[in-house]
């Protein structure tokens, strides 16, 4: 793919068989609530809505950003979605204008224009597993592996933390149901997803340690929330699709009532909900935003490629 797009949820391969473990919802700032616990304190209202652009910014900045009404807003670590990576003046700014801001990166697989992806390929090349035939451009990769944790995802979260993101928006948790089995012998999509989970907890446990408070979002598969540990490591959820597939068509298979039920059961948790469906006609848009109010989720209708601030759906 050209740039970092938004990643279409894909249907389970196989139908999960997991135990549900009782689960506690867990403030940004450690404090325990209950299982029907109330959204993140300094959440935005579910009517605000969010900011979720990731190329195309207005003169390669931040200032549109910061002028539009929505409260929350994820972004690239970088605007050119390479090396350039926003200064901490710039995210200072755009939090001075009362957003809270999520650095978007992925997880569970890796770009070719990404910069870590050229050195990958030379000297640990075994990291990089099949092709994702949705986006030829991209590889899902050996997540569980400490040299992925080393040269990849800390790193990233580090650029976050040192540029004064809020928190981190986590794509492609689902390169769990992916990743070609045939690749790793001997993994089953269930220790995939243990695995998955287990990185997603790293990361909370990592950012949290260095900056108490700091969001963790994972962006779909809202059905890891039945493994221990998942529920209290995240503070949100980012799903695609939940109304609306890319474009204009609603989305009436057996996954999105899956997924709607999995998204709801972590709303109960206290987690906020930020949904994106990508509709242009203006019916599809109108009866999207009324779902978000509808079901307290935050939501914004978009455009796939990401590469423009959605009007808010007020």
């Amino acid at each position: 793919m050209n740039g970092p797009d938004a990643r279409r949820r894909i249907a389970l391969a196989a139908a999960l068989v997991l135990a549900a473990a009782p689960m506690v919802a867990c403030r940004p700032d450690g404090e325990r609530s209950g299982p029907a616990g109330g959204a993140r304190s300094g959440a935005p209202a579910s009517g605000d809505g969010w900011v979720y652009q990731l190329q195309g910014y207005e003169r390669g900045g931040l200032a549109a950003i910061a002028r539009a009404p929505q409260r929350l807003a994820v972004i690239d670590l970088a605007r050119d979605a390479k090396s350039d990576l926003f200064r901490p003046d710039e995210i200072a700014a755009l939090r001075a204008s009362g957003k809270r801001v999520l650095a978007y990166f992925e997880i569970g697989s890796i770009e070719q224009f990404r910069p870590e992806y050229g050195p990958l390929r030379a000297d640990a090349g075994d990291l990089v597993l099949n092709r994702w035939n949705d986006w030829p451009d991209e590889h899902f990769v050996r997540y569980w592996d400490e040299r992925w944790w080393d040269r990849v995802v800390r790193p990233r979260v580090d650029r976050a933390l040192a540029a004064g993101f809020d928190g981190v928006y986590l794509d492609t948790p689902l390169a769990y149901e992916e990743v070609d089995p045939h690749l790793v012998p001997g993994w089953t999509r269930d220790r995939l997803a243990r695995a998955m989970v287990d990185l997603i907890v790293r990361i909370s446990g990592y950012a949290r340690q260095r900056r108490p408070g700091f969001w963790v979002v994972p962006q779909n598969s809202p059905e890891l929330r039945r493994y221990p540990g998942y529920v209290d490591a995240i503070d949100g959820i980012g799903m695609e699709e939940l109304f609306v597939r890319a474009t204009d068509e609603p989305c009436t298979e057996d996954f999105c009532a899956e997924n709607l039920a999995d998204t709801r059961a972590l709303r109960d948790e206290g987690k906020v909900v930020l949904a994106v469906d990508y509709a242009q006609r203006p019916a599809n848009v109108r009866t999207t935003c009324r779902r978000y109010r509808e079901e307290r989720f935050l939501g914004t209708v978009t455009t796939r490629e990401l590469d423009r601030i959605a009007a808010p759906c007020g």
